[in-house]
């Protein structure tokens, strides 16, 4: 077998994969830490309950904002964050969803550093929403 220094070649693409693995948990931990320092973390009914009186943001991308997205909501990519920052009022406070809370999360810290200060997330995250949807797919 093919040895690089004292390592043989599944060495390595072992010590690669563990790399990867701890990269990958390293940034859901790191979400999870940002969504519960710069957020409430609410549940659906919680979520429900407040959203008629929030502006209720969507961080996904376009396409999945098309497909289907909770009834009400404005879609304000987290990649295009920027771009919409300055349509948010501070007075109001801002609910926040995504599938799995990682750009939420991000999008809540930077919020919080230009001056916001009620900000929530969807706990669960879009893929557990059991309330009123709207979107192309929905039926």
């Amino acid at each position: 077998m093919f040895v690089l220094g004292k390592l043989s070649v599944m060495g390595w693409i072992n010590i690669v994969l563990v790399l990867v693995l701890v990269w990958l948990f390293w940034g859901q931990f790191y979400s999870y830490i940002l969504g519960r320092r710069y957020a409430t973390q609410l549940k659906n009914d919680e979520f429900k309950e407040g959203m008629h009186k929030a502006q209720v943001i969507d961080v996904r991308e376009p396409e999945q904002f098309k497909k289907k997205h909770i009834l009400g909501a404005r879609n304000m990519p987290y990649s295009q964050f920027k771009i919409y920052q300055n349509s948010l009022r501070k007075d109001m406070p801002i609910y926040l969803y995504d599938d799995a809370k990682t750009m939420a999360a991000r999008t809540a810290a930077k919020l919080h550093k230009k001056g916001y200060s009620e900000i929530y997330i969807l706990k669960a995250g879009f893929d557990k929403w059991d309330g009123k949807l709207k979107g192309t797919k929905v039926k």
